[in-house]
């Protein structure tokens, strides 16, 4: 288990509390295989079970973490859309929010994530793609050099459909709701399926 890099969560006073903390634990290392800092998940796990707006000073005495932090860390949750600045302020000031909806905050998450891996693949990409056609072209391209580059052109050409079909998705993610959640709070697709299975073993 990884452990924060600054700041120290509060000890927690009752068994409600040491849950919260267990879960909070949870999430911290979840997010930190998808490349948030175990602090920040720490951060987001409170501002999950506080349901509320907080102030950075909330988030300091939670964390014990310094404000240079504290602010850093709000700024790379809110870069993830985790947590929203809201316009309205108490006493002057700001207020920050979890996305507490685990269904919206993946969207958001790895929508967020996706689409930084779509702009720096791309960009490589619009780059190399036509200097290797131009190659391919060039009379003055040894016959070795053109084999060459056509493999490369190749990968390259199937890279870039890929990510075409990943930049649908993550329109597909942004624009739509990506999961009907039935009232059980089951995905309806998942629970249609489940049911068509429970079907067919009756038949």
């Amino acid at each position: 288990m990884k452990h924060p890099t600054s700041g120290k969560m509060n000890d927690p006073l009752n068994f409600r509390e040491e849950m919260r903390a267990r879960v909070i634990d949870a999430i911290a290392q979840t997010m930190d295989l998808y490349g948030v800092n175990y602090s920040y998940g720490q951060l987001y796990g409170i501002m999950f079970f506080e349901d509320r707006p907080m102030t950075l000073e909330e988030m300091q005495q939670k964390m014990n973490m310094s404000k240079s932090n504290m602010s850093y860390a709000v700024r790379s949750l809110i870069g993830s859309r985790m947590v929203t600045k809201l316009e309205e302020k108490d006493a002057r000031k700001d207020l920050y929010l979890a996305e507490v909806d685990f269904f919206k905050a993946f969207q958001a998450f790895f929508a967020t994530k996706l689409q930084r891996e779509i702009d720096v693949m791309c960009s490589a990409l619009d780059v190399a793609i036509p200097m290797l056609s131009e190659m391919i072209l060039d009379k003055d391209t040894s016959e070795e050099e053109r084999r060459l580059c056509l493999e490369d052109l190749h990968k390259l050409k199937h890279a870039a459909s890929y990510y075409e079909w990943l930049q649908q998705f993550v329109h597909r993610m942004e624009e739509h709701d990506f999961f009907e959640v039935s009232e059980g709070g089951a995905s309806k697709e998942v629970a249609s399926g489940e049911g068509d299975s429970k079907q067919d073993a009756s038949r």
